[in-house]
């Protein structure tokens, strides 16, 4: 019997991002996936070194890097919709359990334990960082775009900014404070940072 899970992972670069706004360059939910665990593996990294906790890194990007796998079988809901109202919102949960669990079901019986652990059933301390990391990199999009003169993104940029600080992490202003600035420089601008000593 053929197992399609991969097969299917590998349909997420198809899936775009951002679908009701105006994009200088569209991305993809396979690369916003890299880029989530990327995020929190720094974020569980700062956690570590920078304020001595103890976050499990390998478990929490394990977590990040299927954090969007069912969108290989509902899309991209962007925001707006899926927040409209309590019902829609109801319904998109109902949706996505469905295609959780249909994306389970092909896995090979012996592994989807293991897998569900991570798609379905993450610890919710540890999915935390996962959040923290999703909303990071949608920041970063926003900042990107807007560096570009696209305004499209302005209020969104205010909006996941104030959800950022609401999530009360001083892992996230951290990450703020000295990786954010660095995506409104050009490629010449953070090469010439890098040569001055001064920086």
């Amino acid at each position: 019997m053929n197992h399609h899970f991969f097969a299917y992972l590998y349909r997420l670069k198809y899936i775009d991002r951002w679908s009701l706004m105006w994009n200088m360059r569209r991305e993809n939910v396979a690369e916003h996936s890299f880029y989530v665990a990327s995020i929190a593996h720094m974020l569980c990294t700062i956690s570590n070194e920078v304020y001595g906790g103890n976050v499990p890194t390998d478990r929490v990007v394990s977590i990040a890097l299927f954090h969007d796998a069912s969108e290989v079988l509902t899309g991209d809901i962007p925001q707006p919709v899926k927040h409209n109202n309590e019902q829609i919102l109801r319904n998109f949960r109902e949706i996505e359990d469905v295609a959780v669990e249909r994306l389970i079901g092909t896995i090979p019986p012996a592994l989807s334990s293991i897998y569900r652990g991570l798609i379905q059933e993450p610890d919710p301390e540890l999915y935390r960082w996962v959040k923290a990391a999703d909303l990071i990199e949608a920041y970063i999009k926003c900042l990107t775009e807007l560096s570009t003169g696209n305004r499209e993104f302005v209020v969104a940029k205010q909006q996941v900014l104030d959800s950022l600080k609401k999530m009360n992490m001083p892992e996230v202003d951290y990450f703020l404070e000295h990786m954010s600035a660095s995506f409104e420089k050009t490629l010449d601008e953070i090469t010439l940072d890098i040569a001055d000593p001064s920086e």
